[in-house]
This record gives structure tokens, sequence and C-alpha cells, in this order.
């Protein structure tokens, strides 16, 4: 029994790590592993983890409500990078306009950024889907904080955001639409998670 009882304890301490391995002063620790933090004289280690996503896999009732979803999917990837593209390019003006001092230098460079969004961009709007129109309008929403209907406004004035959302609505499109994460764009706002995420 002894001779068991000693194996035992050979077996246990020759499992542990060796302790003077460990580190004797702060300055020791490796900070790419572990934090240090002192407090009152007390010291505190922490670890930085890579964040962990956890989405429930969606369930549908019905095939119809299956394909919606997918076709959703699908047109939110071809609007979203467009608001994103939206969004760089509203901060790049907004920096742009601090520099100008007249409204006859803003109307100019709102009008050659104009012509050079049309040039690159022009094309491949006026290929989407009236859908898809609808879902970048809340995008740039998203992106921006400003509806498209404030964003024409600031831009080009009240008599051009008028026309622009009497067009729109003739096309069932609304462009003081507000996104909405929580209720009506729920869904939206999950599939950009997704997106971003890498899952889609």
């Amino acid at each position: 029994m002894k001779k068991q009882v000693f194996l035992l304890f050979i077996l246990v301490f020759s499992a542990l790590p060796d302790i003077s391995a460990q580190p004797d002063t702060l300055s020791e620790v490796n900070p790419a592993i572990l934090g240090v933090l002192v407090i009152n004289g007390d010291t505190l280690y922490y670890a930085s983890i890579e964040e962990v996503s956890i989405s429930a896999q969606r369930r549908f009732s019905s095939r119809r409500d299956y394909r919606r979803y997918q076709r959703l999917i699908h047109n939110v990837k071809v609007a979203y990078p467009y608001a994103q593209k939206a969004a760089g390019i509203l901060e790049e003006m907004n920096h742009e306009f601090l520099k100008l001092e007249t409204d006859r230098e803003r109307r100019r460079y709102v009008k050659k950024v104009e012509e050079r969004l049309m040039d690159e961009f022009g094309d491949d709007l006026k290929s989407l889907t009236i859908t898809q129109g609808q879902i970048l309008i809340k995008l740039i929403d998203r992106e921006t904080g400003d509806t498209s209907y404030e964003l024409l406004r600031e831009l080009r004035g009240s008599f051009s955001a008028f026309f622009w959302q009497s067009i729109a609505r003739l096309f069932g499109s609304n462009l003081k639409s507000e996104y909405d994460p929580l209720y009506e764009d729920r869904l939206i706002e999950d599939i950009i998670f997704l997106i971003e995420i890498g899952e889609l």
C-alpha cells in the first residue's frame, strides 16, 4: 500500500508544470498572451479571447418562406456593398466640405462627385431591381445615419430631394425610409451579421 501511495505521489508531482518556469516579475509575462492590470496595488491578469458568434439555425414553416428568405439574402448581398461605398464616399465628402469656403465651390464639388459616381456605378445601380433599390435605401440609412432624402436635401437642395422622392414614390419606394434593425428590418440585420462574420 505504501508503494502505491508513493508511486501516485511521484506521478502527480511529475505531471505538474515546473514551478520555477513561472515568471517572478510582471515584466516576464508575455503581453501578447496575458495582460496585466494593477488596481490599488492588486495585480490582475487577464486574457483577450476572440469573439464567438452564435446564431440559431433558421427554421421555415413552408418552402415558400424558405425561397423568400433566400431571395432576401441575394438582394441584401447585392445592395449592401453599395451602401458601404456610399458611407465611405459621404465621409470623404464631409472631410472635403470642411476645406471648401464658398457655396459655389461646394456645388462644384458635389457635381464632380456625382459625375464620378455615375461613371463608376451608374450602370450597376440602374440594373438593380425595385426590391434591391428599396433595400439599398434602407441600408444607406443604416450605414450613414441619414435617410436618402436627408442626404439629397443636404447635398442637392430641397427641390431636388422632393423631385427624386416623387420619382421613388412612383416606383413604390420611399427615400425617407428609415432602417429599423429591431423590428421591420430584423431579417436584413441578421443577414448582414451573417455576411460580416463570413457565414454567407
